[in-house]
């Protein structure tokens, strides 16, 4: 059990704690030791609360003594991206300019997770800010998997630290890919909520109106527990969707029933044939499992991704107003060129590219009343090295076609999940993503269930780690 015990799901470990057979304290420490043992060469922790994260756990053990029993995080011990608030620890969102920032209170999403008892083992690296690339002269995590390879965007250090075994889930957030893209790179299943479904309270922004808090895990079943612990209305946030926090529901884990819409044409475009080939299996797993296949047409996405980068480059100008420009010279280049050219985007050219979003918003959900859910991939490029995500970088249209599976639902704000579905012929993970209509998350929980009853590609981990 101690060797295994660091790659349990959530849900398996929490029935363990909650039925005794192992304490909340005895995890806290494994936990604490394995961070202490391989961080060094992953970087995934900005932050480790030792302290802090013992005490919870202490906490915990006792209330489960007494036959308290507050949620199934009860005990468990999870991270968190180091852009929410949390107000015994510094959150620096992965910046220098903020690195002495102690905010004054828990972002309301911490506050949950602590609230439903789950032990904080500390704050995860991040890119700078959240967008694309880290800081340089902070470090950036590295993929478990091969570290010649991407770990994903700016919850890097989420999806490191899970895939990792340094804690059994994380909060990520997702503005134009980054809690799929990171869980697409480990090995992990990651939602990115209907916008408005999880609080942003205390949550650095990168774009207000694109930015989703949501879950990372190794199971669809797990990021299910823990959406259900931290969404819901917040009056702190009056974006935020009304309704209480949600009761975790009883799911049938199939695809029976369940229409789910399939563009061959747009799942083909420009996507390496890895890629595709594990399309086809979902797909053959979908009509197995009584699921049925539409062939539908996707509503064009190419000028919203196009348009992702100055949509929230003029958002993210906003958000560091107070240090941007007048501490210009603490800033990346990354993050310094997304803020310029926000600010220089003229209010024609701004309101083009919202009048185009809600366009394509509409045209999702009018596609979304055929069927209850989308096939796509997370992106078209299997399991890129760095020395390929530089060369992107200097190619538009090939960078534009990174984010083409991802950035539109930001901008349309409906929910998509992501999981693991195999690997390259080199061992590397590969992801798959389901899109569905407005708060039907549990429907793609549901879908992500089905998958991941009937195939074992969320228990793969890292090798030798």
């Amino acid at each position: 059990m101690e060797n295994e015990l660091h790659y349990l799901e959530m849900s398996e470990l929490s029935q363990l704690i909650r039925r005794g057979k192992i304490s909340p304290v005895d995890v806290a420490q494994a936990q604490l030791a394995r961070i202490e043992k391989l961080d060094g060469q992953l970087n995934s922790y900005a932050y480790v609360a030792a302290e802090q994260a013992l005490a919870q756990a202490r906490q915990a053990e006792a209330e489960l003594a007494r036959g308290e029993y507050r949620s199934p995080l009860h005990g468990v011990p999870i991270a968190v991206k180091d852009l929410f608030w949390t107000r015994d620890m510094p959150t620096t969102a992965g910046t220098t300019v903020y690195r002495d920032f102690l905010p004054p209170e828990d972002a309301t999403v911490v506050a949950r997770l602590k609230d439903a008892g789950a032990v904080i083992l500390g704050k995860l690296r991040m890119t700078e800010g959240a967008f694309a690339i880290h800081h340089p002269d902070l470090p950036a995590p590295s993929n478990p998997w091969g570290a010649a390879h991407w770990a994903g965007a700016s919850s890097s250090g989420s999806g490191v630290a899970t895939a990792a075994g340094l804690c059994y889930a994380a909060l990520g957030t997702d503005t134009g890919g980054s809690i799929r893209f990171p869980c697409a790179a480990n090995g992990l299943t990651g939602l990115k909520p209907t916008w408005g479904r999880v609080s942003r309270h205390g949550v650095f922004e990168l774009a207000a109106s694109l930015d989703h808090v949501g879950p990372m895990a190794r199971s669809a079943k797990d990021v299910l527990y823990l959406l259900c612990a931290i969404a819901g209305h917040d009056p702190k946030d009056p974006t935020s969707l009304p309704g209480a926090c949600l009761e975790i529901p009883e799911i049938a884990e199939t695809f029976k029933g369940l229409r789910v819409g399939v563009d061959e044409s747009w799942l083909s475009d420009g996507v390496d044939p890895a890629i595709q080939h594990g399309l086809q299996q979902i797909m053959a797993l979908i009509r197995e499992d009584g699921g049925v296949l539409y062939s539908v047409r996707m509503p064009d996405a190419r000028a919203v991704s196009t348009n992702w980068e100055q949509h929230c480059g003029v958002q993210t100008a906003i958000a560091h107003e107070a240090t941007y420009p007048s501490r210009a010279a603490e800033y990346g280049p990354a993050l310094s060129r997304l803020i310029d050219g926000g600010r220089a985007l003229s209010g024609l050219a701004y309101q083009r590219i919202i009048l185009a979003a809600q366009r394509y918003t509409g045209e999702v959900d009018a596609l979304l009343h055929q069927v209850d859910l989308v096939l796509a991939p997370v992106q078209p490029y299997a399991a890129p090295t760095y020395e390929q995500l530089a060369d992107l970088a200097l190619d538009p249209e090939a960078n534009r076609r990174l984010i083409q599976f991802t950035s539109p639902f930001n901008v349309s704000g409906h929910p998509c999940l992501s999981l693991p579905y195999g690997c390259t012929q080199q061992g590397l993970p590969l992801g798959v993503q389901f899109i569905g209509k407005k708060g039907s998350e549990a429907v793609l929980c549901r879908a992500g269930m089905a998958v991941q009853r009937a195939s074992d590609w969320h228990k793969q981990h890292p090798p030798g780690i």
